[in-house]
Parts: structure tokens; sequence; C-alpha cells
């Protein structure tokens, strides 16, 4: 379980980093940043698509353990499961992060900048520990 924890607390934060990362480039304005802020069209539509899709994947990442499908997988078969399913909780809540933030800076839309906020605040409950893996992959008494 320690491998596994390892592996997915790396790719945490590297998703975090390239985050981060992009933040200081459009800060730096190495990157130009309200490149598409004329084009009020398609910034409607992504608005609208990144509303959703943060949405569901603030309630997705933060419920998927508790579905009863994944949790009897995380029960039964520990390790492998839960590489798997906490990868796929990592890239739910990370993945809408990283475009909302790039979103933010080529529109510069302040409504995708709250989005990955959102997400950024789901972050610590996702955090791939030692004692999450261990206590999400063991059977809670009832």
């Amino acid at each position: 379980m320690k491998n596994v924890s390892k592996r997915l607390t790396l790719v945490y934060a590297g998703i975090a980093a390239l985050v981060l990362l992009l933040i200081v480039l459009f800060e730096t304005e190495v990157l130009e940043s309200g490149v598409m802020a004329e084009d009020k069209q398609s910034e409607f539509l992504l608005t609208f698509v990144m509303e959703l899709v943060s949405l569901g994947a603030a309630f997705m990442g933060l419920r998927l353990f508790k579905f009863k499908t994944v949790h009897d997988d995380l029960v039964t078969r520990k390790e492998a499961a839960m590489m798997k399913w906490g990868l796929i909780r990592l890239l739910i809540i990370e993945v809408p992060m990283l475009a909302d933030t790039l979103l933010y800076y080529i529109y510069m839309n302040t409504t995708f900048g709250y989005l990955g906020i959102m997400l950024l605040l789901c972050m610590p409950f996702v955090y791939p520990s030692m004692n999450r893996c261990i206590a999400e992959t063991t059977e809670e008494e009832k």
C-alpha cells in the first residue's frame, strides 16, 4: 500500500505543480494572457461546459469511493483497486482544475478562476496519504 500511496501522491503533486507552473508562466508574462478575450461565443460555451464539468468533478471526486461498486472493489482488491480508483479520482478533480486555470488566463474570465479555486478546495479531501489509502480499503463496521 505504501507504493500505491507514493505513486498517487506523485500524480497529485505533479498535476498541482503543472497548474502552479501555468500560473507562474502567465503571471510573469512568459505566456500571453487574454488572447481569446474577444471571442465571446466560445467563452460563453466553454463557461457553460466548464461549470457543469467542474461541479460534476467536485461531486464525483469527493463521492467516488462511496459508490457501492467502487467501495466493494476497494475492499476486495485493495492495492490494485486503490491505484485504479485513486488515480481516477485524482484525474477527475485535477484535470478540470488544470483546464479552468488555462481557460482563466486565455479568456481572463473570473468564472474559470472561481471554478479552479473550488476544485483546489477539494484537493485536501482526496490527498492520498498512507492512512487514507488504508482506511479506504478496509470495510467499515456498521
